[in-house]
């Protein structure tokens, strides 16, 4: 999240949109979380298949 750039603390969450339009970027492409949240993924944790 912005707030929590400088103390490099982290978010988990699940991803509900991507809202960065290229592949990569070099602080990490945003994201908006299931709970509304906005921020920059730093890890990917796992993933979920769905159909």
């Amino acid at each position: 999240l912005k707030k929590d750039q400088r103390s490099g603390k982290s978010t988990s969450g699940i991803v509900k949109d991507i809202l960065t339009n290229s592949n990569s970027h070099p602080h990490g492409i945003k994201v908006r979380l299931e709970d509304g949240q906005v921020g920059r993924v730093k890890e990917i944790l796992s993933t979920l298949d769905q159909p």
